[in-house]
């Protein structure tokens, strides 16, 4: 009875541990940067993932050749290319995105957020222009193949997602 129990504990232990750890494994990946050595924007978004939890090296050696190895279209590109846990990241994704993309694991080369739109991590000023993150889901695929993996429209209403938020109780009386 008592090797049942100690397993059991056992057990209880590493699943809370990895219940609490997995979360932020993704934040701790290594990032490897391939972008011009001149761009501040790409600067900006390399502060932005260690801001992030995320570890950066970057290779200021451009990122065209890099690109074209991950199998990114040019309809896709934009001024750098990250390499992390093998996929491949082009421009200025969010890193909250670049998260949960970590977690969810997809069969996918990648997201991209093409060229390079005013309001994105790195490209912050006082223009916002909506924008949407792509995923790359096989090597060559160009913009119009690509899906959506998430919105931004810093003009759209902001929408409550809570019950709280939208200023009512989760139990509705009739």
């Amino acid at each position: 009875m008592k090797t049942f129990a100690r397993k059991k504990l056992f057990g209880s232990i590493i699943a809370a541990t990895l219940f609490f750890v997995a979360p932020t494994a993704s934040a701790t990946a290594t990032v490897e940067v391939y972008k011009s050595p001149t761009c501040g924007c790409c600067d900006k978004w390399v502060d932005h993932m260690r801001d992030n939890g995320f570890t950066v090296i970057t290779k200021d050696v451009g990122n065209k050749e890099i690109r074209q190895k991950s199998g990114i279209s040019d309809s896709l590109g934009s001024c750098h290319t990250a390499l992390v846990n093998g996929y491949a990241i082009e421009g200025h994704v969010p890193a909250d995105d670049i998260k949960r993309f970590l977690r969810e694991r997809p069969r996918a080369v990648g997201l991209s957020v093409p060229d390079m739109p005013h309001g994105t991590p790195g490209m912050e000023g006082a223009r916002s222009d909506p924008y949407n993150v792509l995923m790359i889901k096989n090597p060559g695929d160009s913009r119009r193949d690509a899906v959506i993996y998430n919105r931004y429209d810093p003009h759209a209403p902001k929408q409550a997602n809570t019950a709280s938020e939208q200023g009512g109780s989760m139990m509705r009386l009739k």
